[in-house]
C-alpha cells in the first residue's frame, strides 16, 4: 500500500510480487508473431503503440525501451519498485494512457500520479475496470499472454474457478465463456487466458447488486401481497404437522422471514433463516423478536437469523451437516430460473438435508404456449382516438422479438393448446440439469374454428408441495395464465414472424400451395426447441427458441433460431 507518500508492502503483498514475473507474458506468442520482428502472415509487421506519443514498434521490449528513453517512464523498474503484479500491471498502463499521457509530468510528477492511484485503490476496492483494460490492450498491441505463465497459476489459486469453492457455474467451464472479457488475444491467435480473480470479482459484484436489489421493502411488499405464492407456502407449512412438527427447518434467502415464521408457528424444533442481505438479515432478526420465535443468548425461542450465503453458512453459525430435516425456499424467479438461485437451493439440498428429508417445493414444471394479436400491443396502436398507428405497434413487435418480455397474459389471448416443457424433481436433480434443451408441440385451440396468428410463446411454471413429503396437504404454486396473476407474471418471447395456424381439423383436404404459416397455408402445430441455460452474466438466462411450422401433409418450414436473455 501507499502511506504518506511512502511505499509499504504486508507480507502478502510481497508474496504476489516475484522478481522473475517480467513482463515476457506480454511478448508475442511465437506461433502468432515469430521471434518478435518477424512479419505476421499477412506480411505486415506487429504494431505496439507507445503509451506516451503515436510512435509504433515491432516489439514491447522496443516499445518500454523508447518510453524509458524518451519519455522518462521506466515499466520494468516502476512495476518492480512498486511490487505489481499482473494485472496491476494491466491497471497501470490503463492509467498511463488515460490520466499522464499527453502531460508534462515529469519522472517525479508521474511517480507522484501513480502513487496516488494506488491510494485511490486502497480507498476503493475492487476499482479494476475490465472493460477499459481490455480497451487499453488492444490500443497496446496485438497481444497474446502464455497460458503456462499466468493461466494455471490462475486456476490453481481459484480452485479451477469455482465460485467459493463450490457453486456450479456455467460461465467458468473450462474458462472459455468468459474470452470475450477475459482475454487478451494475438491477432490470428486462439483465446488463452482466463483469470478467475476477475471471474470472482465480477460475480461478486452482481452477487451483491442482486442481494442488494431485495433491500427494498418495495419488492418484500410485493411478495408477501402476492396471496398465490405466500398462501402456497403458508398452506404447505401449516397444514402438514406430521412434517414440520419438532423438526429442523432450514429455510434459503428468507428475506423477511415469513416462511420462518410459518415454520416455527408449525412447531418446528429449530428453524435457521438464512439472508445474504445484510440489511434484510437485519430486519428479518428484528421481525422474529418482535414475534417471540428468536433465539440466541438473551431470547428462547426457535428461530435463528444467519446473514450469509448459503454456500457460506458454516461460517456464521454452527450447524451439522445433514441434520436439516425440511429445507424450504422461495428460490424462483421470472421464467423460473432466472436470478440462478435454485443452484444455491440445491446446494443447501446436499450438504445440509438428511437423507430422505423433504425440500419444499419439491417440483417444479415449466409450460409453453402460443399467444396471438391480443397479447401484443398491436390492438392500442391500431386505433389511437380513431387514427392509425399500427406503424408503431409493428416497431414494437420487431423489437419485442429480440427482448423477453415480463407481463400478465390473459388466457383468452392464447392461441394454442398448453404443452408441458421440462420438469425438475428438485428432490434428485442435479445441479447442471439446471441447464437444459427441450421440445413441446404447440396444437391450435379448436374453440375458435378459424386460421389465427401465433406472434409467440409465453412460459410458466409451476412448483408442487406434493404429497410426497406433504401427505397431509399437497399444494401447488401456479403462474399460469389459466390462474389468479402473481408477481411473477409470465414471460413472453415473440417470433421474428407470426406464425398462421389452425386446427388441423380445419385442413383435412387441404390441397392450397404456399409457405407454410402463412395465411394461404396455415400450419396445423407449432413444434418448438427451447434451450435454457446460465449465461455469462451471472445470475442471468440466456433462453434459444425454433420454431418449426408443420402443416397438415406433415410438410415443415424452420424459422430462424432466436436468443433471448433474461
Amino acid at each position: 500500500m501507499v502511506k504518506d507518500g511512502n511505499l509499504n508492502y504486508s507480507e502478502d503483498e510481497e508474496e504476489n510480487y516475484s522478481d522473475d514475473g517480467d513482463w515476457g507474458d506480454w511478448k508475442a506468442d511465437d506461433d502468432v508473431v515469430g521471434g518478435g520482428e518477424e512479419e505476421d502472415d499477412d506480411g505486415s509487421e506487429s504494431d505496439f503503440l507507445c503509451l506516451f506519443c503515436d510512435s509504433h514498434f515491432v516489439s514491447c521490449d522496443l516499445l518500454f525501451e523508447h518510453c524509458r528513453l524518451s519519455h522518462g517512464f521506466d515499466f520494468h523498474g516502476i512495476r518492480k519498485e512498486l511490487k505489481l503484479d499482473f494485472y496491476s500491471s494491466f491497471k497501470l498502463i490503463n492509467y498511463i494512457r488515460s490520466q499522464v499521457a499527453g502531460t508534462n509530468v515529469g519522472v517525479g510528477g508521474l511517480k507522484l500520479m501513480i502513487s496516488k492511484m494506488l491510494n485511490d485503490e486502497e480507498d476503493e476496492e475492487d476499482t479494476f475496470d475490465r472493460e477499459e483494460v481490455m480497451e487499453d490492450l488492444r490500443k497496446l498491441g496485438d497481444l497474446c499472454i502464455d497460458v503456462e505463465a499466468l493461466g494455471e497459476t490462475s486456476m490453481s489459486n481459484n480452485d479451477k474457478c469455482n465460485i467459493n469453492g463450490s457453486k456450479d457455474v456455467t460461465l467458468l467451464s473450462n474458462c472459455n465463456g468468459l474470452k470475450d472479457d477475459l482475454i487478451v488475444n494475438g491477432k490470428d491467435a486462439e483465446p488463452k487466458v482466463c483469470d478467475g480473480r476477475l471471474v470472482n470479482r465480477n460475480i461478486k459484484k452482481v452477487n451483491e447488486n442482486y442481494f442488494g436489489s431485495y433491500s427494498s421493502f418495495g419488492i418484500h411488499k410485493e411478495m408477501l401481497s402476492d396471496k398465490v405464492r405466500t398462501e402456497a407456502y403458508r398452506d404447505a407449512l401449516l397444514k402438514n404437522p406430521t412434517l414440520l412438527n419438532g423438526s429442523v427447518v432450514m429455510d434459503v434467502g428468507c428475506g423477511t422471514g415469513i416462511l420462518s415464521l410459518f415454520a416455527a408457528k408449525a412447531g418446528a424444533l429449530r428453524v435457521v433463516a438464512v439472508e445474504a442481505s445484510e440489511k434484510m438479515a437485519k430486519v428479518a432478526t428484528k421481525i422474529a423478536k418482535d414475534n417471540k420465535v428468536f433465539n440466541d443468548n438473551e431470547h428462547n425461542g426457535v428461530l435463528e437469523v444467519a446473514h450469509s450465503m448459503v454456500e457460506e453458512l458454516d461460517k456464521s453459525i454452527q450447524i451439522q451437516p445433514h441434520s436439516v430435516d425440511v429445507l424450504v425456499s422461495e428460490w424462483m424467479g421470472y421464467c423460473l430460473l432466472y436470478e440462478s438461485m435454485l443452484s444455491s437451493v440445491l446446494y443447501a439440498r446436499d450438504l445440509w438435508l438428511k437423507p430422505g428429508g423433504a425440500i419444499l417445493p419439491d417440483t417444479a414444471t415449466m409450460f409453453v404456449a402460443g399467444f396471438g394479436k391480443g397479447a401484443t400491443s398491436l390492438p392500442f396502436w391500431e386505433d389511437v382516438y380513431g387514427f392509425d398507428m399500427s406503424s408503431i405497434g409493428k416497431e414494437i413487435l420487431e423489437d419485442t422479438a429480440r427482448l423477453p418480455i415480463v407481463d400478465v397474459i390473459e388466457e383468452r389471448d392464447l392461441v394454442t393448446q398448453p404443452a408441458l416443457l421440462q420438469t425438475f424433481d428438485l428432490a434428485t436433480m442435479k445441479p447442471d440439469e439446471v441447464d437444459f434443451t427441450a421440445t413441446a408441440t404447440l396444437e391450435p385451440t379448436e374453440s375458435e374454428a378459424k386460421t389465427r396468428l401465433c406472434h409467440g410463446v409465453v412460459l410458466w411454471f409451476d412448483t408442487g408441495f406434493t404429497s410426497r413429503f406433504c401427505k397431509e396437504n399437497p399444494t401447488v404454486l401456479s403462474t399460469s395464465p389459466y390462474t389468479p396473476p402473481t408477481h411473477w407474471a409470465q414471460t413472453v418471447l415473440t417470433f421474428q414472424e407470426p406464425i398462421s395456424v389452425a386446427p388441423a381439423s380445419l385442413l383435412p383436404h387441404d390441397d392450397r400451395r404456399g409457405a407454410i404459416g402463412t395465411k394461404e397455408c396455415p400450419a396445423s402445430s407449432i413444434h418448438l426447441r427451447v434451450s435454457v441455460a446460465r449465461a455469462h452474466e451471472h445470475r442471468s438466462i440466456d433462453i434459444s427458441l425454433e420454431a418449426t411450422g408443420l402443416s397438415s401433409k406433415g410438410q415443415k418450414r424452420h424459422w430462424p433460431v432466436q436468443i433471448f436473455n433474461l
